[in-house]
């Protein structure tokens, strides 16, 4: 672990991330990378460089990827991780973690958030704000589990899926990858197709492409 920072995206998502480590209180300096030149700085923290420039701090600085949109974030993870980047992991001090919790790289917990005993959430996830996350989950990496979830225990959900602001997902559950959940939608069986479910309970919208977020 460096003492120094560097936040890429200085939006919505990217101000979270700073606030939650700003409130860790483990670096001695952060910045942000963004690359609308327009903006010099969010939540009073400077922009100091764009996407690319990155590369030029990997000596001196942790990197954390501020980017909601789940490909995207991947993309730009996996390039840094190649360089050989230090890329830590984000928890909000008023996030509860239980015992046996695996958290890897790139990943942020934000306030509120409940994660229970022996599960495991892989590299680059979103745990959004007062999202709870039950016994022996298994969260594959690049997910996006929105404010308000509810996972039950022994949950599965696969690599880039996105799940939506107050959803449910009962127990023993499997999402594939690349999935898409809207808001309050409820899972009670398996869903093993990659698409967008919406309802209760949720159900596959028909006719559409296979999503790559």
């Amino acid at each position: 672990m460096k003492n120094k920072l560097l936040i890429i995206g200085a939006s919505g998502h990217g101000k979270v991330v700073a606030d939650i480590a700003l409130k860790m209180n483990k670096w001695k300096c952060v910045a942000f990378l963004d690359d609308d030149e327009s903006v010099k700085t969010s939540l009073g923290i400077k922009v100091i460089g764009k996407t690319e420039d990155a590369l030029k701090h990997l000596n001196d600085c942790d990197i954390f990827v501020g980017i909601g949109n789940n490909a995207i974030r991947e993309k730009l993870q996996e390039k840094l991780e190649l360089e050989g980047a230090s890329l830590p992991i984000l928890i909000h001090p008023n996030a509860v973690i239980g015992e046996e919790v695996k958290i890897k790289s790139g990943t942020v917990v934000m306030a509120g958030v409940v994660i229970n005993c022996s599960t495991a959430l892989g590299k680059g996830c979103i745990i959004n704000t007062g999202a709870t996350i039950d016994h022996d989950n298994n969260i594959e990496d690049y997910v996006h589990i929105s404010p308000g979830v509810n996972t039950a225990g022994s949950v599965k959900i696969g690599r880039l899926t996105w799940i939506g602001i107050g959803s449910v997902v009962s127990n023993n559950v499997s999402i594939t990858q690349r999935s898409i959940l809207g808001a309050n939608a409820t899972v009670v069986k398996n869903l093993t197709e990659p698409g967008t479910y919406v309802g209760v309970p949720a159900r596959r919208l028909t006719n559409e492409n296979t999503h790559s977020s």
